[in-house]
């Protein structure tokens, strides 16, 4: 007798870490397919932070304040999704987790599409769909375990790695993307009425928020057609276990360090750049609108999570052959000068001030991706494997409230304040790092 449908779906004898009940082209498989789908994810959840430098100039009329906390509700509501997707994974599976939430990620673009085309949509309705972006954050503590429970611990660094660092690319992607589609009318929506911003300039907005809609589509029928589950299960009540291991607490505090850094400041990067430096482009000489016309902010914020996306995905191998503590003790010294640096330049005298201000920054965000890396490889060294799961998914949680941290923190401090605030935190995480970890005859060696 044939078995049912739902059964099929979950390979028999599953042990990664048993080359004979191990099958790689299906991990492989699955990272591949939910790294694409998470690539979507970010792109959405950092839509907030592409479109919020434009809305002014299209005849909203927003304050400083309102637009900071506009891009900083994705952080919050993407943190709480977190902790509900937290301990999905082991109670519906990965096919269902990455095909749904797929489909989900279609629900805020289209509110967007429809929300920037019109000036006088209330402010309230704009923070409720900048909620609904959290969506594409919050995925990532599903997503992330999912493939994880596929992959020995051998090639753990590698995989999440590679995961995580293609999925943090959506963040520059939307942010460059956005910008750019602005310019021109998309094949297909020609009937949708252009815009015009203040100066004259022809606009379409709208575009960054619908361009994604049929990719994210492509991503739920892969996710129904090609992926599995991997039989791990386990109720609420029993994932609650990793909270009585002190190492959850320590790498949350940690990975606070590392992700919480890479996706607040990357969400207010491009505010942070405008309202410091002023919105004029070194390039306004240029006839271009892409180039001319892109607030400096736009112009180059989208840098910064590029330059982190890469080094996370590429120095996953390098953690899993020198592991991953001492990688991510060398990315908390890292952040902490670098953040002093960039402070130094917060208060600026000058234009060209800008620059060292920049290279700080893009320092700064190379530390947080080898950060990032290093901290994901020491989760599945440290703990077995379905606590590691859970682990990675409640401090991928916590630490997806940077947005909120960091735009918070923004309108109560003066910026050059608050960057000394986050490098003395940074500063406190590198000891725990190199008493727990990463010291000679440390505790956990990772």
């Amino acid at each position: 007798m044939a078995q049912p449908a739902a059964v099929r779906t979950v390979p028999e004898g599953w042990n990664p870490e048993d080359p004979d009940h191990w099958d790689h082209r299906l991990a492989w498989r699955t990272l591949a397919v939910t790294t694409f789908s998470l690539v979507i994810a970010f792109c959405v959840w950092y839509l907030v932070s592409a479109v919020a430098p434009k809305l002014n100039e299209v005849g909203f009329d927003l304050s400083k304040a309102q637009l900071y906390w506009l891009v900083s509700v994705p952080g919050l509501s993407g943190g709480l999704i977190r902790l509900l997707y937290m301990f999905l994974p082991p109670i519906v599976g990965t096919r269902r987790l990455v095909g749904v939430t797929s489909l989900l990620l279609a629900l805020p673009m289209l509110g967007w599409f429809a929300a920037v085309r019109n000036p006088e949509t209330p402010y309230w309705w704009l923070m409720v769909l900048a909620a609904l972006t959290g969506i594409g954050g919050g995925c990532f503590s599903g997503y992330m375990p999912s493939t994880g429970y596929f992959f020995p611990k051998r090639l753990a660094g590698t995989a999440l790695g590679l995961q995580a660092g293609i999925g943090n690319f959506g963040v520059s992607l939307i942010q460059f993307l956005g910008p750019w589609v602005m310019g021109f009318g998309l094949l297909g929506l020609g009937a949708v009425a252009a815009q015009t911003t203040r100066s004259g300039h022809v606009v379409y907005v709208y575009n960054a928020a619908i361009v994604l809609v049929p990719w994210t589509v492509a991503a739920a029928v892969m996710a129904f057609w090609l992926l599995k589950d991997v039989p791990v299960k386990a109720n609420v009540r029993q994932q609650l276990d990793i909270f009585r291991n002190r190492n959850t607490w320590l790498l949350t505090a940690i990975y606070i360090m590392t992700f919480g850094a890479f996706s607040g400041f990357a969400a207010q990067l491009a505010l942070l750049i405008n309202n410091t430096f002023g919105k004029d482009s070194p390039f306004a000489s240029s006839g271009d609108y892409t180039a001319s016309q892109l607030p400096l902010g736009a112009a180059f914020a989208f840098l910064a999570p590029l330059i982190g996306s890469l080094v996370r995905a590429m120095w996953g191998p390098l953690c899993d052959r020198f592991g991953g503590a001492r990688w991510t003790f060398v990315a908390g010294v890292g952040m902490t000068v670098s953040a002093l640096v960039a402070a130094r330049y917060l208060a600026p005298t000058s234009p060209a001030d800008f620059w060292p201000f920049l290279a700080a920054m893009l320092v700064l965000f190379f530390f947080t991706g080898l950060g990032n890396a290093g901290t994901f490889k020491q989760m599945p060294m440290i703990l077995p494997p379905r606590q590691a799961g859970g682990a990675i998914g409640w401090t991928a949680a916590i630490a997806s409230f940077g947005p909120l941290f960091v735009g918070a923190a923004l309108t109560a401090l003066t910026p050059r304040s608050f960057f000394i605030g986050a490098a003395c935190y940074f500063a406190i995480c590198t000891v725990l790092v190199w008493i727990f970890y990463a010291r000679p005859r440390a505790p956990y060696p990772s």
